[in-house]
Parts: structure tokens; C-alpha cells; sequence
């Protein structure tokens, strides 16, 4: 399989990964009238695609032991299912992010979402594996946690209605708890035992991922969190860019994900997550510049605004820094 052999090409793909990771979304803001429940679907198929993909050519460069079929008959199927379990929960809370980005925009959502799932990731990363200096980390979570605040406070100045605000912020909560969860499990399964290559990881990702929209999905689709029910026969009459943009949004995210794992083995989880968990910064970015989504937002927004920029990146470089300090 191919892995980078210079940190500088994990580098890259470690940045890549913040590219895809903050911009995948910008597929589903792309289209019009398609509800996100339907949208949904082509995306879940995309990722999943695409990991068949990757695991299929870059992952299965040679027929070594590690190359992705060879590595998928020595894995345990412990690993396996962790895997499995950890696109489970990641779907629930891609979706719900999703459904945030529907009622609050990029620029909100992302880093409101993902600054949560930093918070919660390296809390548990630390009560896993005690490692790092823990008054960096006391100090970069503490960064997450004001930033966060400061998004949400920047959301407030645009004036809207309250009700529509607060059930969003609770969504983008709930997304950024579970966001926070699933990583630690994807991590056992390239860890323990006979481990699942990054390529192997994504497939059964992404695959547990797609299996649990049968659930998730149809759930939201029943009682959705925005606007009336919808039938799954809308999903055949839609639009065909809303079917185009699903299938690359997943394409995208998922380049981001099996990058991202591929560059740890290299650099070390620490590194590569840290540098990975920029992407919300990438999409406040297309939200507030592309999407126009404060326009006409009044100087305290733009100030906190800015204020969320210094304190997640100061929250990004703390972590990394308290993961590598010896």
C-alpha cells in the first residue's frame, strides 16, 4: 500500500485533509430545493465508493501483507467491527451535522460542531493514554471551548429568531459530542491486536457509515428536524447536480479521512488529528467570504468572529503541542 516516505509529503496530505474535511459541505449549500435527509444518501454512498476506491489502488500497490484484501483476512474481526461501530456513530452525527448546516450555515455549524469533538476526542485520547503535557492540554481545550462560545455568540448577533437559534446550537451540540466519539474506536481497530491498514479502516468506515442510514436516515426522514416529512421517492425524482454533488461530497470527505489516517501512520495520530481538526476554520472561511452568510452582520459579530479564529487556532496548535511535547 502506499505510504508517505518524507514528512513532507504527509504534510501535505495532512493539509489536504483540512481542505476536504472543510469544504466537503460546500456540495450540499450547492444545490437547490433537495432536501439534506435525501442529499444524504448519494453522500453516504459516496464515501463509500471512494474508499473502494483508495483501498483498491493506492491502498493495494503491492500483494504484500499489508495490502488492503491481505490486511482485511489477517484483521481480527474485533477490529473489524470496531471499525464498523465507528462509522455508526460517526453517521448520526454527520447527519445531524448536516442538519445544523441546514438551519445555521457553514460558518456556525463547523465550528461549533467539530470545536466540540476536539474538546471531547482529546479528553478521551488523554483518559486512554495518559501522555502529553496536560497544562498545554488544559489550555487548548479551554481555547476549543471559547471559540466555540464565540460562534455561537456571533450566530446571536444576526438576529434570528430565537427559537430556530437555540434548537440549531443543541443540534450542533449533539453533533460535536458524537463527532468526539467514534474516532477512539477507529483508532482501537488500527491499534490493537491484528490491526486494519488506513485504507481497510475507511472501507469499514465508511461502510458501517452507509449501512446505518437504513436507520438513522429513515429516521430523519419520518420526523425531521427541518420542515415536513419526506418520502423516499423524492430521492429518484431529485435533482441530478444534487445527485452529482452528493456522490462528490463523499468523494471529498472521504479523500480527507483516508489521508488523514494514511499520514499518521507517518507523523502520529496526535499530528495528523490536530492539524486535521483546522477544516472547521476551512469552512467558516467558504461560509463567511463565499456563502455571504454574515452579510450585513454588525461589528460585534465580525468581532467574534474573529475572536473564534485566534482562539481555534490557538486551541489546534496548543493540542498538537501538548501531544508531541516529550
Amino acid at each position: 500500500m502506499f505510504t508517505p516516505t518524507t514528512f513532507g509529503t504527509a504534510l501535505l496530505m495532512m493539509f489536504v485533509t483540512a481542505a476536504c474535511w472543510g469544504s466537503w459541505a460546500n456540495t450540499y449549500k450547492g444545490v437547490k430545493n433537495y432536501r439534506f435527509e435525501l442529499f444524504y444518501w448519494d453522500y453516504a454512498i459516496g464515501i463509500f465508493l471512494a474508499a473502494l476506491v483508495y483501498a483498491l489502488t493506492m491502498g493495494s500497490t503491492t500483494d504484500g501483507p499489508t495490502s488492503f484484501l491481505n490486511n482485511v483476512r489477517s484483521a481480527d474481526l474485533s477490529n473489524i467491527g470496531w471499525a464498523l461501530l465507528a462509522g455508526i456513530i460517526f453517521n448520526l452525527a454527520n447527519l445531524l451535522l448536516v442538519a445544523a448546516i441546514d438551519m445555521a450555515g457553514l460558518a456556525i455549524a463547523f465550528p461549533v460542531a467539530i470545536g466540540i469533538a476536539l474538546v471531547v476526542g482529546t479528553v478521551l485520547s488523554f483518559v486512554q493514554q495518559q501522555r502529553g503535557n496536560v497544562m498545554m492540554l488544559g489550555a487548548g481545550v479551554l481555547c476549543a471551548v471559547v471559540a466555540v462560545i464565540l460562534d455561537g455568540k456571533a450566530y446571536g448577533e444576526l438576529g434570528a429568531n430565537k427559537e430556530a437559534s437555540r434548537k440549531s446550537i443543541i443540534v450542533c451540540v449533539i453533533s460535536g459530542i458524537l463527532m468526539g466519539l467514534w474516532a477512539p474506536f477507529s483508532t482501537r481497530a488500527l491499534t490493537h491486536g491484528n490491526t486494519l491498514g488506513p485504507y481497510s479502516i475507511a472501507v469499514f468506515l465508511t461502510g458501517g457509515a452507509l449501512l446505518s442510514c437504513l436507520w438513522w436516515n429513515l429516521y430523519f426522514m419520518k420526523k425531521p428536524l427541518v420542515g415536513e416529512p419526506v418520502a423516499f421517492s423524492g430521492f429518484f425524482r431529485g435533482p441530478v447536480n444534487g445527485h452529482v454533488l452528493g456522490l462528490l461530497g463523499g468523494a471529498i470527505w472521504t479523500t480527507g479521512t483516508v489521508f488523514n489516517l494514511v499520514a499518521a501512520n507517518f507523523t502520529g495520530v496526535a499530528i495528523s488529528y490536530s492539524i486535521g481538526q483546522s477544516a472547521p476554520m476551512v469552512a467558516a472561511l467558504w461560509g463567511i467570504f463565499v456563502w455571504k452568510e454574515f452579510a450585513g452582520a454588525n461589528k460585534r459579530a465580525q468581532a467574534f468572529l474573529a475572536l473564534m479564529f485566534i482562539f481555534y487556532f490557538l486551541a489546534i496548535f496548543l493540542i498538537a503541542r501538548a501531544n508531541t511535547a516529550g
